[in-house]
């Protein structure tokens, strides 16, 4: 979570007004995050989050995700449902971005997750998958094979000698067959970002699934994949093989992979560092100066690449 697009309580007050939620009293940022900017909202009436999308969140795939969130809670997931306005709509517009109302989640993430919150989070993902398989919408991934082709050559010609380095190193995994092996895996909707900053713990319990919002349609070990990549591996992008395992079991006790998943999954770890270090390496190389965001260094998350191709290789 982040904040782009400042917000006034004076600007507040009338769309907060169309969801019946009572006397705005306080409105707080919320900092962490990259992609969306995000308010905590305090009423007469309880504690909400007001999201206002964007960047990579356009607004034609909001029902999608805002949907699947809604489904994931009406299934006894810990997930946020939207509200809806007076107007029935869940999405209204806020200082000219699409812009909603949700459910505040209790918790905190977990910065030095245990094995028993490794655990959980595999569990939970899988669960995910399960009450999400009669999700009646469909999205593509936005940020499939074709997107990450076109992020390649974008970050091509701003690269310096060391970002053609990492470009070098992806390549393969882009460019050639490497690019997409989901082909004929089991799939479904996946929240393709379940990072450990969006999983809020109370205790050892998951309270708080969020930020759906690269939420797609895609092959369900992928989304393991990339929730083990982020998981299991130190700052540093080194792996952490108790935390890979105690995650991978979590999700094997609720949903165990087919064969084909479980051979595929080096591979699909593979395309899951290299999405998150070309999604990190563009936004460094086309950072806004005007948005008071850090981006992220994307060294870390593509030395993963080595550890997933080293089992890729071990599988063959």
């Amino acid at each position: 979570m982040a904040v782009f697009t400042p917000v006034e309580e004076a600007d507040a007050e009338p769309f907060i007004s169309r969801y019946g939620l009572g006397a705005l009293r306080s409105l707080t940022p919320i900092a962490e995050g990259v992609e969306n900017t995000n308010y905590r909202i305090d009423t007469d009436r309880g504690r909400f989050v007001l999201t206002l999308f964007e960047g990579r969140t356009d607004a034609a795939s909001l029902p999608f995700c805002l949907g699947l969130t809604a489904h994931a809670a009406s299934k006894g997931l810990p997930c946020a449902r939207p509200l809806s306005a007076d107007d029935g709509e869940a999405v209204g517009v806020l200082k000219g971005r699409p812009a909603a109302i949700l459910e505040w989640l209790p918790g905190a993430w977990k910065r030095e997750p245990s094995l028993a919150h490794q655990h959980a989070a595999g569990a939970l993902l899988a669960r995910l998958h399960l009450a999400a398989a009669d999700f009646p919408l469909e999205r593509p991934n936005p940020v499939g094979p074709a997107a990450r082709r076109a992020l390649f050559e974008r970050c091509l010609t701003r690269a310096d000698a060391a970002d053609r380095l990492l470009l070098g190193q992806m390549a393969p995994w882009v460019t050639e067959v490497g690019a997409d092996p989901t082909a004929g895996l089991p799939r479904g909707p996946i929240h393709a970002d379940y990072f450990p900053d969006n999983l809020l713990f109370e205790g050892d319990a998951p309270s708080g699934l969020i930020d759906f919002y690269f939420g797609c349609t895609d092959a369900l070990a992928y989304d393991l994949a990339i929730a083990l990549s982020a998981w299991g591996f130190d700052a540093g992008g080194l792996p952490l093989p108790g935390a890979l395992t105690a995650f991978r079991t979590g999700y094997e006790s609720v949903r165990p992979l087919s064969p084909a998943e479980a051979f595929a999954l080096p591979a699909l770890g593979a395309v899951a560092a290299v999405r998150f270090t070309l999604t990190r390496l563009h936004d460094r190389l086309f950072h806004d100066p005007t948005r008071l965001v850090t981006p992220k260094d994307p060294a870390p998350f593509l030395r993963r690449l080595d550890w997933w191709t080293e089992q890729a290789a071990l599988a063959a």
